[in-house]
């Protein structure tokens, strides 16, 4: 700990921490004062607890709105899905933790592996500017990508018809084919969504501690730790960088 990490980090006296509140599986609840709970808020505590000074969360409706901000002061630290896109202004950590993503087919759907979904005519409803929204822009080529605004939006517009395929994390797919008689999920994911910890890109003392915070805080169990703690199914704690 150095006082140039501290000064960048909480250069107001406390650890602005930028939070994607769109992700159930991350953020989980709020407590009596409004604060959010979840794995994600736990981590940014622990993170103020070692720099030893207060948290104050900074909420955003999506990872996209969070990923804008990056620059405008609003956060010392935003914890969201790492994606070249973001990493343009963005400092990431390696994964603290993975979500898998996956592809949900409406009933009578042909398509059964990942090959037959990237062809021409298959439509692909998928929540805008995810982190797996980024990954299927850079890796899709044949199929073609509608966005809707939000998880539940982009699933009401699934469920409307039109479309061929329903992209989204796995823990929220098993929710929705409940919801769709004869709808199935492609077992094997797209993409993993790896959930990290960044800062400004010119914070460079700063982006070297927090790789060394993230890497001890899954060799430690605290991430695993956090995650038993909020009872969250479907998210893992990543690997060793």
């Amino acid at each position: 700990m150095t006082p140039e990490i501290i000064a960048q980090l909480a250069p107001t006296g406390v650890l602005r921490a930028g939070i994607n509140m769109s992700n159930f599986l991350l953020v989980s609840g709020q407590s009596p004062s409004g604060d959010p709970v979840g794995v994600s808020p736990s981590m940014a505590a622990a993170l103020a607890a070692r720099l030893g000074v207060p948290v104050k969360y900074v909420p955003f409706a999506s990872p996209g709105k969070l990923a804008d901000a990056a620059g405008t002061d609003s956060w010392d630290v935003g914890l969201i899905g790492a994606e070249p896109a973001r990493a343009e202004k963005i400092a990431f950590t390696a994964a603290y933790a993975e979500i898998q993503a996956c592809y949900l087919v409406p009933a009578g759907s042909p398509l059964s592996n990942l090959a037959e979904v990237d062809q021409p005519g298959i439509r692909i409803a998928v929540s805008a500017r995810s982190a797996y929204d980024l990954w299927l822009t850079r890796n899709i080529k044949h199929a073609t990508l509608v966005r809707g605004e939000g998880i539940d939006a982009t699933f009401t517009m699934f469920k409307a018809g039109g479309f061929d395929v329903l992209a989204g994390l796995l823990p929220r797919l098993l929710e929705d084919v409940v919801a769709l008689p004869g709808a199935r999920i492609i077992s094997e994911p797209f993409t993993a969504v790896q959930q990290a910890i960044g800062t400004a890109r010119a914070n460079t003392a700063a982006a070297a501690f927090l790789h060394d915070f993230v890497e001890e805080a899954k060799a430690s169990g605290m991430v695993g730790g956090f995650i038993v703690q909020h009872n969250i199914r479907g998210l893992s704690v990543a690997p060793a960088a």
